[in-house]
């Protein structure tokens, strides 16, 4: 088991939009086994009725004047169109509420198909800072040394500072084979990190049984196969009757909605797995009684853990069908629709925020462990895992 496990992560609401593959909750994915929607989300399509129907650009045609009689430096018209564009969507003061250029909206809809290169770490803007949530494993980031919490202050040598994540990604994403250097601020100290980009094949999931007859899942993404590839080990767990199970969603960002679902309900029985509340809302239920129902279960989690590591870990938990063990995590709990517009450039939306069967606000407040074990730098470096340690033992008890 060659897990590559996160420090802890720092708290609060973040955007989080993986070079290597974050989905981000975008809209509600259609399931694949079993799992269904009922109360079948509706969507209220009313409008800010506070607002004007068109807004009056009479001041920003004064500045423009001002800017074109006065300024001394290069102006583009498409570049100011396309300021007013992003300055729109930032009005809203919501992070994940961006507007996306033609490149940034390509690049968008690439990760949520797999098919970009670039170095293969998830990354976040928190408290106004970018920064690493983790390195995926076997990546051109995990091999140059890059760790999860690690600041990203500059990319090629231009500051992050104010940088919204679709920027970072557009900044850091590039051809196979070409160069990228990231200054970071770790341990105290400034440190040039130079990362050769490639193709990146982000993992699924991966399990084996440990000593002790309990089965380890190593859930990596919500991608479009995550749901076969867990339903296929819980199926061979279940057959040899393991004793229990851990399933670990450490540095796991998140991904597909459907995914979620459908994962959580291999534990579930016609349960209830997330709530879904705002312009489109209702709540999606697990199918009929799952593989591994009734079978002890212990979540790993930490601050790398977010949006549909949420749901899962907070179906289960408030169900009962596992025990949550590790530290906080994200809290990164909306949903986004993408709305085309002219030029192939985008607008992503929040429309919902998804909140755990009893009512848990994850954007607000993330999943609170049921049992507090952190994972700290010497036991990084000396290749503890006091976390995976206390879920064999309670699941041996």
């Amino acid at each position: 088991m060659d897990k590559k496990f996160s420090l802890t992560q720092v708290g609060s609401a973040i955007v989080v939009v993986a070079i290597a593959g974050f989905f981000a909750g975008v809209l509600a994915q259609t399931t694949t086994f079993g799992t269904k929607v009922s109360e079948l989300i509706t969507r209220d399509n009313s409008e800010q009725t506070e607002l004007p129907a068109d807004l009056n650009y009479s001041e920003v045609e004064q500045v423009y004047d001002v800017l074109r009689k006065n300024y001394y430096g290069d102006l583009t018209e498409d570049g100011l169109i396309e300021s007013l564009k992003e300055g729109i969507a930032r009005a809203t003061g919501d992070p994940y509420t961006v507007y996306l250029d033609a490149e940034a909206a390509k690049a968008f809809n690439d990760s949520l198909n797999n098919e970009f290169s670039g170095i293969g770490a998830e990354i976040a803007v928190k408290n106004d800072q970018l920064r690493v949530v983790a390195p995926l494993e076997g990546t051109p980031a995990d091999k140059a040394g890059l760790r999860p919490g690690d600041l990203i202050t500059a990319v090629d040598g231009e500051t992050t500072e104010g940088i919204t994540v679709e920027e970072a990604v557009t900044k850091i994403r590039g051809e196979k084979g070409t160069e990228v250097v990231l200054t970071v601020f770790r341990d105290n100290e400034f440190i040039d990190v130079s990362i050769v980009r490639d193709v990146i094949e982000v993992p699924n999931a991966d399990g084996e049984i440990l000593d002790g007859g309990i089965g380890y899942i190593d859930l990596d993404t919500f991608g479009n196969d995550s749901a076969q590839q867990v339903r296929a080990l819980a199926r061979d767990f279940a057959s040899k009757n393991v004793k229990g199970i851990v399933l670990d969603l450490r540095g796991n960002s998140g991904g597909l909605l459907g995914a979620s679902v459908d994962i959580a309900g291999l534990w579930l029985d016609n349960q209830v797995v997330v709530e879904q509340r705002g312009n489109e809302q209702g709540q999606l239920r697990s199918g009929a009684r799952g593989e591994l129902f009734g079978i002890p279960t212990v979540v790993l989690v930490n601050g790398g853990s977010a949006s549909a590591s949420e749901i899962v870990a907070g179906a289960l938990q408030d169900h009962g069908a596992a025990e949550v063990i590790g530290e906080q995590t994200f809290g990164k709990g909306s949903v986004q629709t993408l709305e085309e517009l002219p030029g192939g450039s985008q607008i992503k939306i929040t429309i919902a925020r998804w909140f755990t069967p009893l009512g848990v606000n994850i954007d607000k407040e993330g999943i609170t462990p049921d049992k507090i074990v952190e994972l700290t730098t010497e036991d990084f470096n000396a290749d503890r895992d006091p976390q995976l340690d206390a879920a064999l033992k309670l699941l041996k008890q």
